[in-house]
């Protein structure tokens, strides 16, 4: 809050109580005259009117009201909380700081993160048999402390982090298998993640369907951690000035040649002069990232064209308006939103969604779990 309303609701409270206190005082001092039968002598309509004094619990609460007002201002910055941060502090962050609003969400968000630590590594990683990756967690928290704090921090500080991160990977194929820390992912899939990716994962036009086996930047489980810790900024670049819009539908025309279900192509048959054209443009142009064999490059986040899997469609002007125009994709980070262990537990989740983690043994359990969430929400929804 600005200085400017600080003041503003600071002085305007002390003159409410001000004004306030005053016509009580003086109410308790005037004593008006009184008849012998203890009435003013006003009367309306057959009401006379007695001089009472009042209620001493009334008086009470008022007065105790102003005294607890004036110890608020001296507990807490109530009054030029530029100069006055008050005698009451919470703890952030492993330090001691003054109270605010503000200070006290974070305090709070920090116990209730302690409590849930606790409770993964002491619970859900021991019942996993991954209480090994306590060690990696611990240091992994106190290299992103550093990075965070420090103004200059070590070249190959971030390196170590990302070498944490990669350690973890293991645990989290086994936290994979454990049916309890399933069920944690699964929530926070839905609270955080359904939004994009739908409640079943499947995804949508423009949003990678989790379930199948097609990962633009790799589907192991270091991969998905990294994924969900730094986000992935995805960009596909127009080509329409480049090549020209025949060199569009060359292109477009020889992707599509590419897909193993290219025969219910709309609007005909393949175009084979088109075919071979674009496959030299392709060539030229689109190696770079989507390979020579078109089979993708999960380094760059660039997918494979010989699937029959398509991010925003394999419609051939679909197709075409990807080449003209670029796409552009962006996934969240989520380190700072939910944490290292949460993380864990999500990657865990969407590490058991796909179909190269199908022949576990907890799969269908899995399934059946997310299928009663989502049953849950949508019930609660209606």
């Amino acid at each position: 809050m600005t200085f400017f309303w600080s003041s503003w609701i600071t002085i305007l409270s002390i003159a409410c109580w001000a004004g306030i206190l005053g016509v009580l005082l003086f109410v308790l001092k005037y004593k008006p005259d009184v008849e012998e039968d203890g009435t003013t002598g006003h009367e309306y309509d057959g009401i006379r009117e007695y001089d009472k004094p009042l209620p001493k619990w009334w008086l009470v609460i008022f007065f105790g009201s102003i005294v607890w007002g004036f110890a608020y201002w001296i507990f807490f910055p109530a009054i030029f909380p530029s100069s006055w941060n008050g005698i009451t502090t919470v703890e952030v962050d492993g330090e001691t700081v003054p109270w605010t609003s503000k200070n006290e969400l974070y305090s709070e968000l920090e116990e209730n993160d302690r409590i849930f630590t606790n409770n993964f590594e002491q619970t859900i990683l021991v019942r996993a048999n991954a209480a090994e990756a306590t060690q990696t967690l611990s240091q992994l928290s106190s290299l992103q402390t550093t990075l965070r704090r420090s103004e200059s921090p070590p070249a190959d500080l971030q390196t170590q982090i990302d070498e944490q991160i990669e350690q973890l990977g293991p645990y989290v194929e086994r936290l994979a298998q454990d049916p309890n820390a399933l069920k944690v992912g699964s929530r926070l899939f839905l609270q955080n993640c359904s939004v994009c990716h739908g409640s079943n994962a499947k995804g949508g036009r423009g949003y990678p369907n989790l379930t199948d086996d097609a990962w633009l930047y790799g589907g192991e489980a270091k991969d998905i951690l990294t994924t969900l810790h730094y986000g992935r900024v995805g960009g596909m670049p127009a080509w329409r000035d480049q090549i020209g819009e025949d060199g569009v539908r060359a292109a477009s025309e020889y992707v599509l040649s590419l897909s193993p279900n290219n025969g219910h192509i709309d609007n005909g048959e393949l175009d084979q002069t088109l075919v071979r054209q674009g496959e030299a443009i392709f060539a030229q142009q689109c190696a770079l990232c989507h390979g020579p064999d078109a089979k993708g490059m999960t380094s760059v986040g660039a997918p494979n064209l010989t699937d029959n899997i398509w991010l925003y469609g394999g419609e051939r002007e679909t197709v075409r308006n990807t080449l003209r125009y670029g796409r552009a994709g962006v996934m969240p980070e989520w380190e700072t939103k939910l944490g290292n262990e949460r993380i864990m537990l999500l990657a865990a989740y969407v590490y058991s969604l796909s179909d190269r983690a199908s022949t576990q043994q907890t799969r269908p359990n899995i399934t059946a779990a997310a299928a009663t969430i989502s049953n849950e929400q949508t019930v609660s929804a209606n």
